[in-house]
């Protein structure tokens, strides 16, 4: 039993079912209620969402495997490489997963129509490897990095829709297609910024470990000042947008939209961008960093009001 605990530890399960949540309401809240009279089959759709929630889980028992030296130091605690799983069986798990999820992807999509997104797919295991060996301890672009793959859980939902052979087609540009390529603009764009921004403020908490194993993230090069300047321009865009947002909702009178994604997701950023600067020990940046958490989650499930409205 200790070792199932560990295992499902290692590969973040709640993180997992956030992913396989995120691309569920993509699929029904946004694409069904854009493309209301489309027949499709679903069986593609969940081969994707295994392959996605499969890779997702390689690239975090990797990153474990690779962090084992700086995460003895900035969270002993919850260490299962070596204390509870062999360093082979990681190995094991990440060639595994990974693999299954690469086929999956394969079985998912039709090669010819689809094979940049198989490709992609592939790309971000060798992506998530590189990011653990050496990216993760640079300058922002191991940030950078994480949070393309967060706003590619929607990306290739979006693009699975669309053949390669069959583009460009004069049927795109369609006012479904303007609309659903607007909202997964919306949705991917949400999710890079939030992750960039939780990024950051991991950094920021993580930085103990990090400058004791030769890393050069954002507090460490830039220092802790500079990064929290960086956090908060992001925060700052982020408010703002979705605050224009809602001044286009009321216009459609989505009331429960706009109460949902003032209580839920603006007024906790405006928490965060308050609380960011007065924050300086690793607990102040971990409690910051659930807080976003929380914003993604809930940015994320206001997705059904599209399914509830229309």
């Amino acid at each position: 039993m200790k070792l199932i605990i560990a295992f499902f530890q290692l590969i973040r399960w709640p993180n997992l079912v956030f992913i396989a949540l995120t691309q569920i309401l993509f699929e029904y809240c946004i694409y069904e209620r854009v493309f209301t009279n489309d027949i499709h089959t679903y069986q593609s759709f969940y081969l994707l969402i295994i392959a996605s929630v499969l890779i997702a889980a390689a690239g975090y028992i990797i990153n474990d495997y690779f962090d084992l030296d700086i995460d003895q130091i900035n969270k002993p605690e919850k260490v299962v490489v070596n204390s509870v799983i062999n360093r082979r069986w990681v190995i094991f798990w990440h060639m595994f997963l990974s693999l299954i999820g690469i086929y999956c992807t394969m079985f998912a999509l039709h090669f010819t129509e689809f094979w940049h997104l198989i490709l992609a797919n592939m790309c971000s295991v060798i992506f998530l490897w590189i990011y653990s060996t050496s990216l993760k301890k640079q300058l922002l672009i191991g940030n950078v990095l994480i949070s393309l793959m967060t706003a590619w859980v929607i990306g290739i939902l979006y693009f699975s829709k669309y053949p390669l052979n069959n583009f460009p087609n004069s049927n795109y540009t369609s006012n479904q297609n303007i609309r659903f390529f607007r909202l997964s603009i919306l949705y991917a764009g949400f999710a890079f910024v939030i992750s960039l921004i939780r990024e950051v403020v991991k950094d920021l908490e993580d930085m103990e470990g990090d400058r004791k194993y030769g890393g050069r993230t954002m507090p460490i090069v830039w220092g802790v000042n500079a990064s929290k300047v960086f956090i908060s321009v992001w925060l700052i865009v982020l408010i703002t947008t979705l605050i224009i947002l809602q001044l286009y909702v009321i216009q459609l009178r989505w009331w429960l939209s706009i109460i949902y994604c003032i209580i839920l997701i603006i007024v906790p950023l405006f928490y965060v961008f308050k609380k960011l600067f007065s924050a300086n020990t690793a607990s102040d940046f971990h409690q910051l960093s659930i807080i976003i958490k929380m914003v993604m989650f809930t940015g994320i499930l206001s997705m059904i009001f599209f399914r509830y409205y229309q």
